[in-house]
């Protein structure tokens, strides 16, 4: 485990959403504070509000984004390219897990825990050592 996946297991330990431990523990490599970061991703924990994907999983593509984007200034440039990275990182830690949505890796409908948080943000900070390395 690297110490930035340290450090985002310190952060949930905290009381951070998966969500958040992963997009604060990376945020100063893309130039963002922790404060806004932490701000942004806060809606993402608990897959969505047990709406959908994995939270540590939805911060990695917050990374993607802010990795990939031209930003502003050019508007769609960039974002079929960060669809496609969003997407690998996607399917590579669904490989690894079973599935992306958080119901389902908490086992809530059927009993069967697939992965723990901690394991799923230690999987989301793989992935995003992975990003940071392109």
């Amino acid at each position: 485990m690297t110490e930035r996946a340290r450090q985002a297991q310190i952060l949930h330990n905290k009381g951070y959403n998966c969500a958040q431990a992963v997009v604060c523990a990376y945020c100063d490599q893309f130039g963002v504070d922790e404060e806004t970061a932490y701000k942004m991703a806060e809606g993402f924990g608990l897959g969505m509000g047990m709406m959908g994907v994995c939270g540590a999983l939805t911060g990695v593509f917050m990374l993607a984004g802010l990795q990939g984007s031209a930003g502003c200034g050019q508007p769609g440039k960039t974002k079929a390219k960060t669809y496609q990275t969003a997407r690998e990182i996607g399917e590579a830690f669904e490989q690894k897990n079973g599935t992306i949505i958080c119901r389902e890796l908490k086992g809530v409908a059927d009993g069967v825990v697939r992965r723990s948080c901690a394991g799923c943000i230690e999987d989301a900070c793989a992935l995003a050592e992975q990003l940071m390395e392109k």
